[in-house]
């Protein structure tokens, strides 16, 4: 190995650690919207078909650690290019919610909000599709959860509403 690829090496590691770092602020940035969100989770009025509360933690844990590696493995096929304008919007749109939706109880805003998340996902995997297929079918189950979430959410404003 030549001290050229070794600093190359060594720098894809500290952009997939950049990407999870990205990632973990998404998910700190939620997670300080709300003191309890297990609680406020409790509180409202839900639909039958919704989960526990101890099942987001797992969930999305695994999602966070597959939307990072996506965008480090496009990061790798293609640099900083506008592959990645989606996906820093969907990880806005992402860390938006939690506040929306649980600090500020605007649950209809974080419909909004995660209606805006789908799209941006969706636009996100078609751009990612077309440099990395890997990147592109790491981020299917967060769609997937999101389309979950987003029918969840909905159900929850439509159940609380004043």
């Amino acid at each position: 190995m030549t001290v050229e690829s070794a600093r190359s090496s060594t720098r894809q590691w500290w952009v997939l650690a950049g990407f999870a770092a990205a990632v973990a602020l998404v998910a700190l940035v939620g997670g300080l919207a709300v003191a309890r969100p297990a609680d406020d989770y409790a509180a409202l009025a839900r639909p039958g078909w919704a989960p526990p509360a101890w099942v987001f933690g797992p969930v999305w844990t695994l999602l966070y650690a597959m939307i990072a590696l996506a965008g480090w493995l496009v990061w790798r096929a293609v640099g900083w290019g506008p592959q990645l304008v989606p996906y820093a919007i969907q990880l806005v749109l992402n860390a938006a919610w939690t506040p929306l939706f649980f600090g500020a109880g605007l649950r209809g805003a974080a419909l909004v909000d995660i209606v805006a998340l789908w799209l941006a996902i969706g636009a996100t995997v078609a751009v990612f599709r077309k440099v990395s297929p890997v990147a592109a079918w790491l981020l299917v189950p967060y769609w997937l959860w999101v389309t979950f979430a987003t029918a969840l959410n909905f159900s929850i404003w439509q159940l609380n509403r004043g």
